[in-house]
C-alpha cells in the first residue's frame, strides 16, 4: 500500500524542466558592448615617493610578507646600499606618508629594513646585483662618507671603475665617526662598506684630497665627485667662544668613536637642537656625566628625531628651551654661560619664529660646554660653484667644463636637509647624471633625471634608469582614498624592542634589539602595497564575464577584451589600486 501511495504522489507532483543549451556562447563577443576598458596599471606608493633614496617599499614589504627575505634585501640594494645603516639612523619620512597611517598606524618601514639587513648578515648572504657592461671612463670620488660610497656603488652598477679617496683611517665618514655606537654598531657599518668594496670599488684611506691632489685626479679620471661633507662645526659667534672649556661636539663624538673615553665628570652643557647635540648629551651620560641641552627654540621645533629626544630625556638628559648663549667666560675653573631668553613670535615653516624676550637673561655654570649648532664645509673649495656652467640638481651640482673632466658636488654641501638618506640620494643622482653625460652628452642629463623620477620627485630610481621592470609603473602616487580598505583588518603596529632605560645609560650597547622573522612578516603583512598587484586574484574571482584569464606572463593574468563588457567590477574590487578603468579607445 505504501508503494502505491508514493507512486500516486509522484505522478501528481509538477514536473520541473531546466532548459539547457547545447551550443556555446563563445560567438557572442560581449566586449563589443564596452565603452570603458579596465587594464592592469601598477602605480607608485606614497612611501616610495617620500623616500629620498626612492626605495621600492611596497614591493619590499610584499616580498617580506612572503618570507622572501633575500629578494626583499636585494630590492633595497638596487636603490640604497645602506639598509643596515638607514634601518637604524634614517628619520624615515616614508612612514609619515604611509597610507596605512590613515587606517590605523604606519608600517614600521625602518624596522623592517633593518631586519632584512640583519638577516642578510646572520646568514652571510651575498647580493646578486645586475651590472651593465663595463665602460672605459673612470671616476674619482673624494670622501668615503655615505654620499661618496653610494655614488661608487651606483657607478659600479652602471659599469664604471671607481676609486674613493678618504682622509680618515677608515671609511664611513659621519657614519663611522659621528654617530654613537648605541645607534649604529660598527659591525653593521663595516659589513655594508665591505659589500661596496666587494663590487669592485677601491677605497683608499688616509688619502686626503687637497687642491694639488685634485688637479692630479683630473689628469687621470674622466670625472671627479666631491663628497667631502661638513667637517667643521659652525661658530656660535658670541664673546668668549674660544674660552678654554668650550669644545666641538663633532670632535667629541669622533674621539669617543675612536676609542677614547674623555673625562666628563660634573655637568656639561650642549648648545644645539639637532641629532648631533642629542648624541653628544647621551654620550656624556654614558661616560658618567650629567648633560644639559640649551636650545633657542621649543622642544617641538628641534630638528633632532623625536624618539631620540624622548630617549635622551628618559636617560637623564635635561633640556632648557628658548635660551641662546650671549656670553661665555671662565669662573673659578668652571664655565659661566650667560643666556639670552627667547620667545615665540609666530610660526615659520612649521617651526617657531623666535625673537629676544626683551632684556631677560640668566646664567648657568657648568664644567664644560659643547657646540653642536650645525656644521659647514671644512674648506671653501669643498662647496659647489654657482653661476654659469653649474647644473644645479635637486641633490647635487654638476659642473661641465670644456676640455676638462666633469666635476660633481654632493652630500651635505649640496643638500638642504642634512641626513644619511639624502646623502645616498645625492650619490645616486650624481651617478645617473654622470652616466647620462658619458653616454649621451650634456643635453641628456636633465632628460635622464626626469625619466627615472619616482612619483612627483625628486627621488630617483636606479632600477628605472637601468631599464628594470619598475620603469613600467605609472608615476601616479596612490592616495588613501584609492585603497579598497574593505579587504584589510585593523592590526597594531609592531613594538620595537629596546634595552630598558637603566641598561641604556650604562653602556654603548645598541638600544634597538633585533626582531624575529615572524614579527617582521606580520608587520610587513599590514602594508597596503599601494599600487602593486600581489596576485590576490580578486579580478579573476569577481569578473562576471570570465574575461580575466591566467597565463604564464609576468602579470600572471590578462583580460580577454573580446568578452570584457567594461563593467569595472575588477577595478573596484582591487584592494591596492593596481588597475585602472579608462574610456575605450584612449
Amino acid at each position: 500500500m505504501a508503494d502505491k501511495a508514493q507512486a500516486r504522489a509522484e505522478s501528481e507532483s509538477p514536473i520541473h524542466l531546466m532548459p539547457r543549451s547545447t551550443l556555446s556562447t563563445e560567438a557572442n563577443k560581449t566586449g563589443s558592448w564596452r565603452y570603458l576598458r579596465p587594464r592592469y596599471d601598477e602605480k607608485t606608493a606614497p612611501c616610495s615617493a617620500a623616500c629620498p633614496a626612492g626605495e621600492d617599499i611596497g614591493k619590499i614589504e610584499m616580498l617580506t610578507t612572503q618570507g622572501l627575505f633575500k629578494e626583499a634585501w636585494e630590492t633595497i640594494l638596487r636603490e640604497n646600499p645602506f639598509p643596515g645603516v638607514c634601518g637604524r639612523v634614517c628619520f624615515h619620512p616614508c612612514e609619515k606618508s604611509c597610507n596605512r597611517g590613515e587606517f590605523d598606524d604606519p608600517i614600521a618601514i625602518h624596522s623592517l629594513e633593518r631586519f632584512l639587513a640583519d638577516t642578510a648578515e646572520r646568514y652571510d648572504l651575498k647580493p646578486l646585483m645586475e651590472r651593465l657592461p663595463g665602460r672605459p671612463e673612470k671616476v674619482a670620488i673624494a670622501g668615503a662618507g655615505p654620499s661618496g660610497l653610494a655614488a661608487a656603488w651606483f657607478l659600479r652598477q652602471l659599469g664604471y671603475a671607481c676609486d674613493v679617496f678618504e682622509a680618515s683611517p677608515e671609511a664611513g665618514g659621519i657614519l663611522r665617526w659621528g654617530i654613537p655606537l648605541y645607534r649604529l654598531p660598527l659591525a653593521a657599518l663595516q659589513r655594508e662598506v665591505a659589500q661596496i668594496e666587494a663590487q669592485g670599488v677601491r677605497i683608499h684611506t688616509g688619502r686626503p684630497v687637497t687642491p694639488d691632489f685634485l688637479k692630479e685626479l683630473e689628469r687621470s679620471y674622466s670625472a671627479v665627485y666631491l663628497a667631502c661633507g661638513h667637517g667643521r662645526t659652525t661658530a656660535l659667534r658670541v664673546p668668549g667662544e674660544e674660552t678654554d672649556g668650550v669644545g666641538d661636539g663633532l670632535r667629541f663624538l669622533e674621539r669617543v668613536r675612536g676609542g677614547e673615553r674623555p673625562q666628563v665628570n660634573g655637568v656639561s652643557a650642549v648648545i644645539g637642537g639637532g641629532n648631533t647635540a642629542v648624541d653628544v648629551a647621551r654620550t656624556i651620560v654614558r661616560l658618567g656625566g650629567e648633560a644639559l641641552i640649551l636650545y633657542r627654540r621649543r622642544r617641538q621645533d628641534m630638528p633632532a628625531f623625536g624618539d631620540e629626544v624622548q630617549m635622551a630625556l628618559d636617560e637623564g638628559v635635561k633640556l632648557q628651551e628658548l635660551v641662546a648663549p650671549a656670553h661665555i667666560e671662565k669662573e673659578g675653573g668652571r664655565t659661566l654661560v650667560t643666556l639670552r631668553h627667547m620667545r615665540i613670535a609666530g610660526e615659520e615653516g612649521g617651526r617657531g619664529r623666535i625673537e629676544p624676550d626683551g632684556d631677560r637673561t640668566s646664567r648657568v655654570v657648568v664644567d664644560r660646554l659643547f657646540k653642536a649648532t650645525g656644521a659647514e664645509a671644512a674648506e671653501g673649495w669643498h662647496n659647489p660653484p654657482a653661476g654659469k656652467g653649474a647644473l644645479v640638481l635637486s641633490h647635487c651640482v654638476l659642473s661641465l667644463r670644456d676640455g676638462r673632466p666633469a666635476m660633481a658636488w654632493g652630500g651635505d654641501v649640496a643638500n638642504d636637509i642634512k641626513s644619511v638618506v639624502h646623502a645616498v640620494a645625492s650619490g645616486k643622482q650624481a651617478a645617473i647624471a654622470l652616466d647620462a653625460l658619458f653616454r649621451k652628452g650634456p643635453d641628456a642629463v636633465l632628460l635622464e633625471i626626469e625619466a627615472c623620477t619616482v612619483g612627483n620627485g625628486p627621488s630617483l630610481s636606479m632600477e628605472v634608469h637601468m631599464g628594470g621592470e619598475r620603469r613600467l609603473r605609472n608615476r601616479h602616487v596612490v592616495a588613501y582614498g584609492e585603497i579598497n580598505t574593505d579587504y584589510f583588518r585593523y592590526a597594531p603596529r609592531m613594538t620595537q624592542p629596546r634595552l630598558v632605560r637603566e641598561e641604556r645609560a650604562r653602556s654603548f650597547a645598541e638600544i634597538d634589539l633585533r626582531v624575529s622573522g615572524n614579527i617582521a612578516m606580520r608587520e610587513a603583512e599590514r602594508c597596503f602595497n599601494c599600487g602593486l598587484c600581489n596576485q590576490c586574484d580578486n579580478c579573476y574571482l569577481f569578473c562576471p564575464d570570465l574575461a580575466v584569464l591566467h597565463d604564464k606572463g609576468a602579470q600572471g593574468r590578462h583580460i580577454n577584451y573580446d568578452y570584457c563588457k567594461g563593467c569595472g567590477l575588477c577595478v573596484v574590487e582591487c584592494p591596492r589600486n593596481a588597475m585602472t578603468l579608462e574610456e575605450e579607445g584612449r
